[in-house]
């Protein structure tokens, strides 16, 4: 509108003219947010449960995920739940975990198949049957562990009483659980034992430092699940890290 004094806006060009600042706000602070990104400022957060963050994760997995999204990684190993309620709260983007603690406002893709295995530090038989188990010392998981559960379920089945095992420890996590039974003094006539994801023990079976056998009539299988929020489906982080975890080449 044009008046002696010069030009002024009307009402709405004032009301035009708001809302111009505000989106000029918003690209400026957009534009950060994105000179951020490519300066790295912002860190993708992984969690991941025990067995996967110690033995899978590290090494050209987690190489492989910080070229995939083209940003650094910083890798939080914790249990399954603490991952899922990490990942609700937001401090965690992506969560890679040993039991689908099954949550509505999550998002679960199954990843990788893994087995459970007796091991020891002495050579043990090929197969094993149930009786022999109760001819072996014992390293167990803290009761509450998932490993834990899936064993006595399937202990269970064959009859198998763990109460009536010599169980010399009892450790919570799968490092400990690994270690202890590494370490310890080998005894050919009553092996020191326990069950571990055949992940966590690969390239010592391979070395030949540990063994690792099957037991008659037990299947130990289960999977490894990815996981986040359902609000972040859309991520960009989360889509390429995702694919790359997929594509088989962890």
């Amino acid at each position: 509108m044009r008046e002696k004094s010069g030009i002024k806006l009307t009402s709405a060009g004032e009301e035009l003219y708001k809302i111009a600042v505000e989106l000029e706000g918003a690209v400026y602070n957009a534009e950060n947010k994105i000179l951020r990104i490519i300066n790295k400022d912002i860190t993708f957060n992984l969690g991941a449960s025990f067995t996967i963050g110690n033995y899978i994760v590290p090494g050209d997995c987690m190489m492989g995920i910080k070229e995939a999204i083209k940003n650094d990684v910083n890798l939080t190993i914790e249990v399954s739940q603490t991952i899922v309620n990490s990942i609700k709260d937001r401090t965690l983007d992506l969560g890679l975990i040993e039991a689908p603690i099954f949550d509505e406002e999550l998002v679960y893709r199954k990843w990788l198949d893994d087995e459970l295995v007796l091991f020891s530090n002495t050579p043990l038989p090929r197969v094993v049957h149930a009786e022999d188990l109760y001819n072996y010392d014992w390293v167990c998981r803290e009761v509450g562990s998932h490993t834990r559960k899936v064993v006595q379920d399937q202990f269970e089945a064959i009859n198998v009483k763990c109460k009536d095992f010599n169980v010399i420890s009892e450790v919570n996590s799968s490092t400990a659980l690994l270690n202890t039974v590494a370490r310890s003094k080998q005894n050919l006539e009553r092996p020191i034992v326990s069950i571990i994801s055949k992940y966590a023990i690969a390239q010592e079976v391979n070395s030949k430092k540990l063994f690792q056998s099957r037991i008659s009539g037990v299947t130990m299988d289960r999977s490894l699940y990815i996981t986040y929020s359902r609000n972040n489906k859309g991520n960009p982080y989360i889509v390429s890290a995702t694919d790359y975890l997929l594509s088989g080449k962890c």
